[in-house]
Order: structure tokens, then sequence, then C-alpha cells
């Protein structure tokens, strides 16, 4: 910023924060969009501020910005960088064939066709990136999916869906089959869904852009939904180095026990709304809860406020990947169900619970059982039932909407 200059208008800014990540959107992000008076600021400085950061590469005689920071910040950067290849456009044996030549490639051993590749590989450009054939994302990012397994011809629903990672993983876990129901209410991250989607060849998922909290559980085909991945908004506290918050003014009360506590209430509000919820739909069968969060009151004080109501509609904890080491912190009978990933350098934090309906507990709004979903009915509109029925379910899910459904928003 001072190389461009940029300092002369911090007068007119009052959140220094709201500055560092319109910068960072707009040099290193997908999109800065001009929402306000900090990015129209940024905006005006567009050239400058990219101009400032091509003759910084030069200086410290780098190519790349992972190159840059790892310049100023040697002994605590990531190791190792992931990808995973979607199984969708290519196998994992041809994939590993067209890198191994020109970068160190290993395979991981928890997460099928995940690669670890070192951190500072720019893979950005690369063909297989470019054509949707190799996904950039994290190794934390990939477990919740794996862990909901869902099979192949099921009906499942992803309930916040964009950006589209964890969407189009269920895709290629599904081998392409079954249907898989994209749900994403912020119009802004609708098309990066769309986008990733496309990109990946997810022929079997359905876009809907529409607030999860207010679907129709009792309409085709979301009355067959077997499996729900629900990752809410959260406080993404799990990945403040990958966001270079540690970079910002604010992170060092952080370090310190400076917590948003308000925040944390509010967002632990939504989210036990948000999971009861997913466990109301009368087909489903697995429900995966994830947050990008390290904090309790946003993983296992959540699964613990939802425990009796779980139980009432027929559900229990489930173990996933019992291969992993790190379980929930032991608040409650059964934490060690639940899986934890504390943030390092190479992961980020992530906390996943698994809720499994026992056999024969599945049953329809009158309490009566409910048959496996019907594939045929799978391309059906969204309400395709009667307008009466459908009328007098909507009365039944009448809510106060609490929030935006998005994965990630800080």
């Amino acid at each position: 910023m001072e190389n461009c200059k940029f300092m002369k208008n911090m007068k007119k800014i009052r959140d220094v924060e709201v500055l560092y990540v319109a910068i960072y959107e707009l040099l290193f992000g997908q999109e800065l969009v001009p929402s306000g008076g900090v990015e129209g600021l940024v905006l005006e400085r567009k050239n400058a501020l990219k101009a400032a950061l091509a003759r910084l590469l030069v200086k410290r005689n780098v190519s790349c910005i992972d190159d840059l920071l790892a310049t100023g910040n040697t002994n605590t950067g990531p190791q190792v960088r992931y990808v995973r290849v979607n199984t969708l456009k290519i196998s994992v044996d041809k994939a590993l064939g067209l890198l191994k030549d020109t970068i160190e490639v290993a395979l991981d051993d928890i997460v099928p066709g995940l690669f670890a590749i070192p951190a500072h590989t720019e893979l950005h450009a690369h063909p297989l990136v470019s054509d949707g054939s190799l996904i950039l994302q994290g190794k934390s990012s990939c477990i919740p999916a794996l862990a909901l397994a869902p099979e192949t011809d099921w009906v499942v629903l992803d309930a916040c869906a964009a950006p589209g990672n964890k969407t189009i993983q269920l895709a290629a876990l599904m081998n392409g089959k079954g249907l898989i129901l994209a749900c994403e209410l912020n119009e802004k991250r609708i098309k990066r869904l769309q986008d990733t989607v496309k990109l990946a060849g997810a022929s079997n998922v359905k876009v809907m852009h529409q607030d999860f909290l207010t679907l129709d559980v009792n309409k085709s085909p979301l009355s067959q939904v077997k499996a729900i991945l629900l990752d809410p908004s959260c406080s993404g506290s799990g990945t403040v180095h990958r966001r270079l918050d540690h970079l910002l003014p604010s992170f060092a009360s952080q370090e310190t026990g400076g917590v948003d506590k308000p925040r944390l209430e509010k967002l632990a509000k939504f989210q036990k709304k948000a999971l009861q919820f997913a466990l109301s739909f009368p087909a489903v069968e697995r429900v995966v809860y994830s947050t990008c969060s390290v904090h309790q009151q946003e993983n296992e004080d959540v699964v613990s406020s939802v425990l009796e109501f779980a139980k009432s509609n027929g559900f229990q904890l489930g173990y996933p990947l019992p291969q992993w080491q790190q379980r929930g912190l032991p608040i409650f009978d059964g934490a060690e169900k639940l899986l934890r990933v504390e943030p390092s350098q190479d992961m980020d934090g992530f906390f996943v619970a698994l809720f499994e309906r026992r056999l024969g507990s599945a049953v329809k709004a009158d309490n009566t059982k409910i048959s496996p979903p019907m594939l045929t009915q799978q391309k059906g509109e969204l309400g395709s039932t009667s307008k009466k029925k459908g009328n007098k379910s909507k009365k039944k899910l009448k809510r106060k909407r609490l929030g935006i459904c998005s994965e990630n928003i800080y």
C-alpha cells in the first residue's frame, strides 16, 4: 500500500481491516465486487496496487505470491498443499502419471484421490486445474463429504453449498449418479457455485437458489433426501492463517482470548436451528454437520444442544473416520465420536459430526414409515406435489429467517 501511495486515503476509511480484506480480494481472490466505499477506493487504485505487487515480486526475486509470502515467513509457512483428483473427469492413476514427472506428489493416506504437493508449487494455471480435472481443496475440507459417505443412488442435499468444492466431491463419491441438490441463498455466491459444478462436469447436481431453512421437506425430491451435508455460516476461526488474518491488527487480541462472544452466540443459534431442520427431513438417514471453526460454542455445544431432538427423530451419533486420531472435546458422553482437525501449518481447523438414523426410524409427517426414494422422480421439479399439500406444508414451515446460509461468511 505504501508503494502505490495508497495510505493517503486512509483518513476516509474507518475500518482498516475491511481495507486489507478488499485489497486481498483484488490481488489474490476471485473477484472484488464494488459494493461499498472501501471497495470503491480500492478499485480506484487497482492498477497502482497491481503494479506495486509486480514490483515487489521482482524486488524479492520470486514469481508468485506463495513464494513472496514464504520469503517473509519461512518458519511457519505451510510445507504442503493439497489437490483433489476429480474422478468425474480423470482417474487417480492417470492424474498421478501426468503430474509425477514435473511435480513431487504424495498420495494422502486418509482421503482417496487427494495429493499432497510442495506448498509453493504453482498450479492455478495448470491444464488439469483449468479443465476441472484437479480441484484445489484443503485436506480438512474433504473430510465432511467423506464422513457423509452417500450411496451412489441416493438423493443428497448440500444445504449451504457455495463455493461448491464439497458439492462436486459428493458428486465424485457418487460416481456421477443419484441426485445432489446444492442449495445456496447468497446472490453473489450462487454464480460461483454454478461455475464450479459446470467445470467439474457434475451432471448429477441441481443448483437451488434458495434459503435452506425455507425448503418444504414434504415435497419431492426433498422428501426423498437420504443424506444431508450441512456446513453453515461460521466464524471461520480455523482458517485464519489461510485467510492471512494473522496479519491483521486485531489478531493479537484474538490470540489472547479476545473472542467476539455476541457474534459466536448469534452464529451458534443459527447453526442449531439449521441442524435441527436438517434432522427433520422425513427420509434422511445420514446428516453431517461441519464447521471450519475451532470454537466449542459452534461445535460440541451445538451438537450437544440437539442430541435430545436427534434422539426423538431416531438419530444417534456415528463414528466417522475411526482412523482419525483427533476427536471431540470430552464435554458429554459420546463426544469421542465427533471429529476435530486442529489448525496447523498444512491444514485448516475443522469440526465434523455425523448423525445416523437407526434402521426403520424414517417416518413421514403423518408418522407412517416412508419407502425408499424412487430414482425415477429425482429429476422432477421441486414442489411437484399438489398445490393443496404444498400450501399446507408452507404453513407448517413458516419461520423467522435468522441469516444467510453460506459457507465461510467471515
